[in-house]
């Protein structure tokens, strides 16, 4: 059993106004009991092309991602940051950050997919591949708390990458996300869901919510899902932070009882064999 904590952000360009917020929930989610932290998308930056470059850097490096890993350190918690821009030798990523609790980077994820859609909201046309690189690794860390299978926001639209997260070892998938107030609405909660029931893993999906400068709009309602695709936790529209309990017993439960994995035709008996390519 680990305790987690949510904290649900309307986030801003400027990295020093999302820090110390980040700073002040951590704070009040330890005091809670919180063991790990986890915020959304876009976290640290939130705002224009210009902005996301402006602010990124290398890896591992840079005055923001120093800030992050002090924070972890000083309230002894891993801290989860939903994304930050990195740059790369290819260009800048939009990239999950995992601090442990003495604030070094246990692991990091590029975003695999791209968000270039047209939404029928304010901002209406977003292209993602525009700003940043995609991955190419899929990333499952281990900690204390259990198997973390990291994805980010319209990765939760591709059911192919949780299978293989779930295959890699994954028992509590992360989602943070930036989902759109039109998207969200339509299908945040049932995508996330089903995310839970078919690959029968803990779902931690945090995401931004409210009005950002600019106009944008985002969707809130972040949530924890057990592996039967119970809600157990969540919060409404609005800036909030909340804990919850992860109970991977439950998920042992679950998998015994209904072995999926086992019981899948597809891999086993109609994807073509390496000889037959």
């Amino acid at each position: 059993m680990s305790c987690v904590g949510l904290i649900q952000m309307t986030s801003v360009p400027q990295p020093e106004i999302n820090i110390s917020l980040i700073e002040s929930q951590v704070s009040s989610l330890v005091s809670q009991g919180a063991q790990w932290i986890v915020t959304p998308e876009n976290a640290i930056v939130f705002g224009t092309k210009q902005d996301y470059h402006t602010h990124a850097e290398y890896l591992n490096q840079g005055p923001v991602q120093k800030s992050l890993s002090d924070i972890a350190r000083q309230y002894s918690v891993w801290l989860v940051v939903g994304s930050f821009p990195v740059r790369t030798q290819h260009g800048v990523t939009t990239t999950m950050l995992v601090y442990n609790d003495c604030g070094e980077l246990a692991a990091s994820y590029d975003k695999l997919h791209m968000f270039d859609v047209d939404v029928e909201d304010s901002h209406r046309r977003y292209r993602e591949s525009e700003i940043f690189h995609p991955g190419d690794q899929i990333r499952v860390v281990s900690t204390p708390f259990g198997e973390l299978g990291l994805s980010i926001c319209y990765d939760v639209r591709f059911p192919h990458l949780y299978s293989a997260l779930r295959h890699a070892g994954a028992q509590i998938i992360l989602v943070p996300a930036a989902f759109t107030a039109v998207t969200g609405r339509a299908h945040w909660e049932v995508l996330l869901r089903a995310r839970a029931i078919e690959t029968q893993c803990w779902i931690v999906a945090v995401n931004q919510g409210g009005i950002h400068p600019g106009g944008r709009e985002t969707w809130g309602h972040s949530m924890v899902i057990d592996p039967w695709g119970n809600i157990v936790a969540g919060s409404d529209q609005a800036p909030e932070s909340f804990v919850t309990q992860i109970d991977l017993g439950l998920l042992n439960e679950v998998r015994t009882s209904m072995p999926v994995v086992t019981h899948s035709r597809f891999e086993n008996h109609f994807l073509p064999k390496k000889s037959e390519l």
